[in-house]
């Protein structure tokens, strides 16, 4: 009988996660990394967001950012195989993330046609019939798990995916996501966030995907008559309009009046997040001949997170809507024995709140809660750069959680007892069904 190999694993990034450079420039120049961010270089055209508004250019992906993926590339590269000499190949997907995440995710799948072409040329792979049935499995971080999901989705029966872990995924979206659009600042990927971003950011397909569609939260002025759902442009404050709308005057065509154009291109990036957000919500893991124990969610729970987004009008009924940001919108209720239990579910990653991270097509009995705490007492410097860049943006360096996909991967007991979880708030342990078995924290 043939042996069991572990199949390749692919590792897509979250959004701003991945490097951008202008492959127009000779040599090619660094148009977006961890240290320097050439945010005019790469806002989006407005009369086709596909390409960039300062032209001529083209810029294409690079690695991703090692601070927040070279551990996990390298934890996993090193843990995976049987034997020393059999590789597990571990590819890093880069991608433009801010394209709409259609275009990445057919991206993403042209790639697993390619990871499985370059794994069947390996002789150990070969020799143990894996060519007869090819698979690979996926770890995505942050929006990497909506890329996957949407990827999914559209592969269906066709999808040749063995085992999927997501980590940090705003499945529902983040305030975060809305945070960025209005002011540019917010914490949403391992970078500190800027107020020069804000442009960029209102021109950023792929922004709007994590726009957050969950009621838990979205506190909008009653008897307002504005719709209650984020994804219409009727319930965003004109501001943004009028950038789109001024960058379609210093850069745009002129084909339409810009306020015209502006508002157009708005709701349709809106529309199209909203159109996939309600296909993730249809979603169901047998349509990609996946179970529930195929997948292994990890949420991060125990950081201060923005919980709630206030939307009033300006005036009475005819005002402009606004977002009411105040520190009291980010707060952190997990384990406080001060408030009832069913509202330590106020709680988040310090990006993604936990209602915005719940997959639609798993139960919350299947997910796997981590703290900020489950950093390894050797792991200083992840502590250090939690409290600087946030537990959201830092969390695939987590050491437990390595051994964790491993283990999920490759079928690996716990003789040690060196994975552990926490149930989501209102589970009980003995109704906990993570996709690998884990013990209590310690």
């Amino acid at each position: 009988m043939p042996r069991r190999l572990t199949n390749p694993v692919i590792v897509v990034p979250g959004i701003t996660a991945t490097h951008l450079r202008d492959e127009y420039r000779l040599p090619p120049e660094s148009v977006w990394g961890v240290l320097s961010k050439a945010y005019e270089r790469v806002v989006m055209h407005p009369d086709n967001t596909a390409y960039e508004a300062v032209q001529p250019a083209r810029i294409e992906p690079g690695e991703l950012f090692e601070v927040a993926y070279k551990e996990l590339i390298a934890e996993l590269r090193h843990d995976l195989p049987e034997k020393p000499d059999e590789v597990v190949p571990v590819f890093p997907f880069a991608y433009d993330w801010r394209q709409p995440l259609e275009t990445t995710e057919a991206e993403l799948a042209a790639f697993i046609d390619e990871v499985i072409g370059r794994t069947s040329l390996l002789r150990h792979y070969d020799a143990a019939g894996w060519t007869s049935e090819p698979k690979v499995n996926l770890v995505g971080h942050s929006m990497g798990g909506l890329v996957i999901a949407g990827c999914l989705d559209t592969l269906g029966a066709k999808a040749r995916v063995g085992k999927v872990a997501t980590l940090a995924t705003p499945f529902r979206g983040s305030f975060e996501a809305v945070i960025k659009v209005i002011t540019g600042t917010s914490d949403l990927g391992p970078g500190a966030p800027s107020s020069r971003e804000r442009e960029a950011a209102r021109l950023t397909p792929a922004l709007y995907y994590l726009i957050p569609s969950f009621q838990q939260g979205l506190d909008i002025e009653p008897d307002a008559g504005l719709p209650d759902s984020l994804f219409n442009a009727d319930l965003w404050q004109s501001n943004v309009v009028d950038t789109i709308a001024q960058w379609i005057r210093t850069h745009g065509l002129h084909k339409k009046a810009p306020k015209a154009q502006a508002s157009d291109l708005f709701s349709a990036m809106l529309g199209a997040a909203g159109k996939h957000r309600q296909r993730m919500e249809r979603f169901k893991l047998e349509r990609a001949n996946l179970a529930p124990e195929d997948w292994l969610a990890v949420v991060g729970v125990d950081a201060t997170t923005r919980v709630r987004l206030q939307v009033k009008r300006s005036k009475p009924k005819t005002g402009d809507p606004q977002f009411v940001l105040t520190g009291e919108d980010r707060r952190n209720y997990w384990g406080d024995k001060q408030v009832p239990p069913d509202q330590w579910r106020i709680t988040g990653d310090g990006t993604v709140p936990f209602a915005g991270a719940i997959p639609p097509f798993l139960e919350e009995r299947n997910l796997v809660c981590v703290v900020p705490d489950d950093f390894g007492y050797w792991e200083v410097g992840d502590k250090v750069f939690t409290r600087l860049a946030g537990f959201h943006g830092i969390l695939p360096n987590m050491d437990m959680l390595h051994r964790m996909i491993v283990r999920h991967f490759t079928g690996r007991p716990d003789r040690h007892g060196n994975t552990w979880g926490r149930t989501a708030p209102g589970v009980a342990r003995e109704d906990w069904k993570p996709a690998v078995g884990l013990g209590p924290p310690r």
